[in-house]
């Protein structure tokens, strides 16, 4: 069995402040505006390699985030959602995978706890502190780097990751990572062969976890792992799915 794992946001699908071209769909309206789009080509060719493979993604939204999207026509039996934490089946949230993702991060509760109270405090802190299901902490800041080093210095940095992605911040448990979910995953459905894509700090792990694994030209710095393919002259949602394409056709032979 072949798996696609694989992370959402400026991977697959592109913020409407992202320019793709003219020949895209939408596929997430919020609000009533049409917020997040794909280009008709990746989206022609996720439909085709649904059919072949299990994609599953892959993604640090939360449930209700990630049930905003819509993809025409793509097979999606399984998601991992809030970066990895929940489990969703068909759509509907597998509770003893949420139990165990609990479990696994509850030795780090209290170290939570003290990351939850410096953000809580942080004067750099202009946006509403949100605690993800008791997995996770994310909230935004006008001076991220600054926000991050006040909490790093005050906490057990064996136990927690705080970092940003743009002016998003997060404190995130040791174990609740993509790297550990896609690992879990694996042995969930008994897999063989994972293929994993994602553009950002948050899907290192999970892309070395893959036995395949794609990231852009600006993630070498962070990750050069021997597994993986960098982008670079290509639109990456682009470059990734017509390699997947590429091995599930020699794969075939």
């Amino acid at each position: 069995m072949i798996v696609f794992n694989s992370d959402l946001d400026n991977t697959l699908i592109y913020s409407y402040k992202r320019d793709i071209g003219n020949n895209k769909k939408c596929v997430e309206i919020y609000e009533n505006r049409e917020i997040t789009f794909m280009t008709d080509k990746s989206l022609e060719m996720l439909k085709y390699i649904s059919k072949k493979i299990n994609f599953v993604p892959l993604t640090t939204r939360t449930e209700e985030q990630y049930k905003r999207i819509f993809f025409e026509d793509v097979n999606i039996e399984y998601a991992l959602v809030c970066n990895g934490g929940v489990l969703l089946k068909n759509g509907k949230r597998d509770e003893e995978w949420y139990k165990n993702s609990i479990e696994i991060i509850k030795p780090y509760k209290e170290e939570m706890e003290k990351a939850e109270n410096l953000l809580d405090n942080d004067k750099y802190r202009n946006f509403e502190l949100r605690n993800i299901d008791n997995l996770f902490l994310y909230t935004k800041s006008s001076e991220p780097l600054e926000t991050i080093k006040y909490v790093k210095d005050n906490i057990d940095n064996q136990k927690i990751d705080v970092f940003n992605n743009g002016l998003k911040v997060y404190a995130v448990p040791k174990k609740l990572d993509k790297g550990t979910a896609l690992e879990r995953f694996r042995k969930y459905i008994n897999c063989d062969f994972i293929i994993s894509a994602g553009d950002s700090i948050f899907d290192v792990p999970m892309v070395n976890c893959a036995d395949i694994g794609f990231m852009p030209e600006n993630m070498k710095e962070f990750n050069n792992s021997k597994n993986i393919n960098f982008c670079s002259n290509t639109l990456f949602s682009e470059y990734i799915l017509e390699n997947i394409i590429n091995i599930i056709e020699k794969k075939a032979e």
